[in-house]
């Protein structure tokens, strides 16, 4: 923002859809320098050879449940790295996990108590966590300190502490913590952000918008017969079945919708913003869905940005009461705006009638949008000779895959080598990300307006 804004020409576009996820690219790359291409699995595609390595990561997860499950498929698809052990409290969860390893020719030594695996499960290289937030801390940090690298879902946890324990345990360990915000290995967002700083498209950028949208009016229950134990649940701190399959809601075990949903959007406005927020204001209550929740079913959020453009407002919503028009985010400008998601059917770039033309925009593909012409957001469009088709064709491949797999193999090619391969994701990045939204429980507490301190956000 602070050079000076020159004209963006056609190629200049064309070749930044291939550029957008450069960097990430070339980390990809350099971890695969040392791939012996005899070792290589016989049909895989460009983009996961360059995650692929000669020696086989050995991982565990720590609570394979519904979004754990969704971490272990992603991983089944990166070559060589084999689950070796499981761990959750619930059977339930402990069986369909390893029935989907036993498919993918990766047995799996399961247990209830990941202390137990960490003693007995003496080579791993990696440990992914996808429990209950108030979890996340304790288990990262155990893990850190046996010298195993952690994937850990965001949120890094229920509390500002427990974050702030996790960046410092793996800055006294040096071992490698990434949090599950994937939007930030996402091409499609790498894009976004060379269109508002790199390419200027925008103009200046003056408001954002981000929405969650979902229908979640009945709470979780379980299988018939298939109950944890009541000593078990006690022992884990669960009162009872239903808060432990619906522990989203209550406090002593999570955030509430603002760290469920809302963490991955406020985390874009804070990369694509360059810095965190100076204050939010908030609205919301437990106003339609009945029983013993504690947190909002809505949650309505302004967030202010000090930032090199000057002062940016961001609104975000998210409720739980419908799912109209699910989740994208937009970016606001004097000379156009961006529509961006990971839905890949939601990814436009709205020009104002008064910012000048650039000379690509001809050529670009246009679509309807919202009752507008848009111009859509194609990542690898360019389609040149040489170097430049090949990276076209190897962000196109990774923009195909599902979002949560190429932040996997970021974390994974990272274990390899991480002199080279950088964290998409890293514990400073997340935790900015975890006070802005945590904090928004005391903005409720507080007249429904909170400011912000630079230092809140140093861990």
């Amino acid at each position: 923002m602070e050079e000076k804004k020159t004209p963006v020409t056609r190629r200049d576009f064309l070749s930044g859809m291939v550029a957008a996820g450069a960097t990430l690219a070339t980390a990809r790359l350099a971890a695969a320098q040392a791939v012996q291409e005899a070792t290589a699995p016989a049909v895989i595609s460009s983009a996961t050879a360059a995650v692929n390595s000669a020696e086989e990561l050995r991982v565990a997860m720590i609570g394979p449940g519904s979004q754990g499950r969704t971490l272990l498929t992603n991983t089944l698809n990166i070559p060589n790295v084999r689950f070796v052990a499981l761990c959750d409290i619930w059977d339930y969860s402990l069986d369909y996990a390893s029935r989907i390893c036993q498919k993918s020719d990766q047995p799996v030594n399961t247990y209830h108590d990941y202390r137990e695996m960490l003693e007995k499960e003496k080579d791993l290289d990696a440990v992914l966590i996808a429990t209950p937030d108030f979890l996340h801390a304790p288990m990262t940090l155990d893990c850190l300190h046996a010298g195993i690298h952690v994937y850990c879902e965001k949120e890094m946890s229920n509390t500002l502490e427990g974050c702030r324990q996790m960046v410092v345990a793996a800055r006294e360990t040096g071992k490698l913590l990434q949090i599950g915000h994937q939007r930030r290995s996402n091409p499609r967002y790498f894009l976004g952000e060379k269109l508002l700083h790199k390419d200027k498209f925008l103009g200046r950028v003056t408001h954002a918008y981000g929405q969650w949208n979902r229908l979640a009016m009945e709470m979780y229950g379980w299988p018939p017969g298939r109950e944890i134990p009541a000593d078990v649940l006690k022992a884990q701190g669960y009162d009872t079945m239903e808060r432990f399959r619906n522990w989203r809601w209550y406090r002593q075990f999570g955030g509430g919708l603002m760290a469920d949903l809302g963490s991955h959007q406020v985390d874009i406005f804070n990369w694509y913003f360059q810095c965190a927020p100076s204050r939010v204001t908030v609205s919301g209550g437990m106003d339609v869905l009945q029983g013993d929740r504690e947190f909002p079913d809505n949650v309505m959020a302004i967030y202010e940005y000090d930032t090199a453009w000057g002062k940016v407002r961001a609104y975000y919503q998210v409720v739980s009461t419908s799912s109209f028009n699910g989740y994208y985010e937009l970016f606001l400008g004097t000379e156009g705006t961006l529509m961006i998601s990971e839905d890949p059917t939601k990814g436009f770039l709205f020009k104002e009638v008064s910012a000048p033309k650039r000379e690509w925009e001809d050529e670009a593909k246009k679509v309807d949008s919202m009752g507008k012409e848009a111009i859509a957001l194609q990542v690898g469009a360019s389609r040149k000779q040489g170097e430049q088709k090949a990276e076209a064709m190897k962000e196109e491949e990774d923009a195909n895959k599902p979002p949560h797999q190429l932040h996997l193999e970021n974390f994974f090619a990272a274990v390899r080598d991480p002199g080279k391969v950088k964290l998409n994701c890293t514990a400073e990045a997340a935790f900015e990300t975890a006070v802005s939204v945590l904090m928004v429980d005391t903005a409720f507490k507080n007249g429904h307006s909170y400011a912000f301190k630079k230092e809140e956000f140093k861990a």
